[in-house]
C-alpha cells in the first residue's frame, strides 16, 4: 500500500472489542495516511468517541488528551471483580437494596477534586509494559495517587442492580474506580458493566464514524469526514497575525501584541490560516508548536497570501 500526506481529524467511533490501536490501524489503513495517532486510550470492553488526527493534527493531539472527557456508564451493583469490570473475576456478590436517592447522594459527594490510584487493569504503563499486563500475571504494581476532577455524576437511569450513570471528568479518571467507588459507598459494591465516551472538549460521538461506514465510502468521500485539526483547539482563544508577522511567527519567532496573557492560544495567518499554537506572557507571543509551511498550505483555502507565507517561512 502506498501512504500519502493526509491532514485532518477523524472522529471515530470505536465498537465493542477492539482495541484503540487496532482501530487506529484500520483507519489509517482506509485513508493510506502517511501519519497517525489517536487522542486517549479507550479499553476493548470501551465504545464511543476516539478522535484519529492525521499528519498536521498530531502536533496538537495533547489539546484533545488533555481535555475533560464525557462518559455513559452501566454499573452493575452487587458484584465486584478482580477488574473492577465485566471482565475479570468475580471477588464477591452481596445484595442490594438502593433507592434512586441512595444512588444520587453518593454521586453527589463524589463530584470536585479528589485523588484516584490508577486500577492495576488498565493501560498506564509501568516500566514499559502496561499495568494490566501485570496484573495477568498475578504482579501488584505501586500506583501513586494522581489528582482529578469529576464535573458531574447524573443518573440517567437505573433500578435494583443496574445503574446508567453520565460522567463528566477530567483527564485520566478511571470511571471503572468511580463505579466501585459509588458500590462501596453503597454497601453492595459494583463493578463497571458498559462505557461508552460520549465527548472530549467540544467534540461529540453523535458526529462520530463508524468503521464500517467508512469502510463503505469511497477516497473522495472518506476525504469529506475530516475535520481540520483546529477543531482540537476549539476552546482556545484565537490570534491572527498579518501576513508578516505570520511568515516571522512560522519561523519561531516571538513578537510583541497588545493582547492579555493566555497559556494557550491558536494562531492563525490571512485567510484563516492555522499556523500553530502559541503562549502568551507579559505581551509576548511565543511559539510553541507550529506547522510546516507545506501543512499550511496543505490546509488552508488557497490563496495568494497563504502561498507568500509559507513562501517566507521557508528556510
Amino acid at each position: 500500500m502506498v501512504r500519502r500526506p493526509v491532514h485532518g481529524v477523524l472522529l471515530l467511533d470505536k465498537p465493542l472489542g477492539l482495541s484503540s490501536n487496532a482501530a487506529l490501524q484500520r483507519a489509517r489503513r482506509l485513508y493510506r495516511a502517511e501519519k497517525a495517532g489517536h487522542t486517549g486510550t479507550l479499553d476493548p470492553l470501551a465504545t464511543g468517541l476516539l478522535p484519529i488526527c492525521f499528519g498536521a493534527a498530531t502536533k496538537f493531539s495533547q489539546a484533545s488528551l488533555d481535555a475533560d472527557k464525557g462518559y455513559r456508564a452501566v454499573l452493575r451493583l452487587g458484584v465486584t471483580t478482580t477488574s473492577g469490570d465485566g471482565e475479570g473475576e468475580v471477588v464477591e456478590q452481596r445484595p442490594v437494596s438502593v433507592t434512586a436517592d441512595d444512588v444520587r447522594r453518593v454521586c453527589d459527594a463524589l463530584v470536585g477534586a479528589g485523588e484516584q490510584r490508577p486500577p492495576m487493569h488498565s493501560a498506564l504503563k509501568h516500566a514499559g509494559r502496561p499495568l494490566y499486563a501485570y496484573a495477568r500475571a498475578g504482579v501488584e504494581v505501586e500506583r501513586a495517587p494522581r489528582a482529578i476532577v469529576v464535573h458531574a455524576l447524573d443518573i440517567v437511569e437505573g433500578r435494583g442492580e443496574t445503574w446508567t450513570i453520565d460522567v463528566r471528568c477530567s483527564k485520566g479518571t478511571y470511571v471503572r474506580t468511580l463505579a466501585e467507588a459509588i458500590g462501596e459507598a453503597l454497601g453492595c459494591g459494583a463493578h463497571l458493566a458498559a462505557l461508552r465516551r460520549t465527548s472530549a472538549g467540544s467534540l461529540r460521538v453523535g458526529d462520530a464514524h463508524t468503521l464500517e461506514s467508512i469502510e463503505a465510502l469511497d477516497e473522495v468521500e472518506r476525504q469529506r469526514l475530516l475535520l481540520p485539526p483546529e477543531v482540537l483547539l476549539a476552546d482556545w482563544p484565537a490570534v491572527r497575525l498579518a501576513e508578516i508577522d505570520a511568515a516571522r511567527f512560522l519561523t519561531g519567532l516571538r513578537r510583541r501584541i497588545a493582547l492579555p496573557d493566555a497559556p494557550a492560544v491558536r494562531v492563525y495567518g490571512p485567510g484563516e490560516a492555522l499556523l500553530g499554537t502559541a503562549s502568551l506572557e507579559a505581551g509576548e507571543l511565543i511559539p510553541l508548536r507550529l506547522l510546516s509551511p507545506l501543512e499550511v498550505g496543505a490546509l488552508a483555502v488557497p490563496s495568494h497570501s497563504v502561498a507568500r507565507i509559507a513562501a517566507a517561512a521557508t528556510p
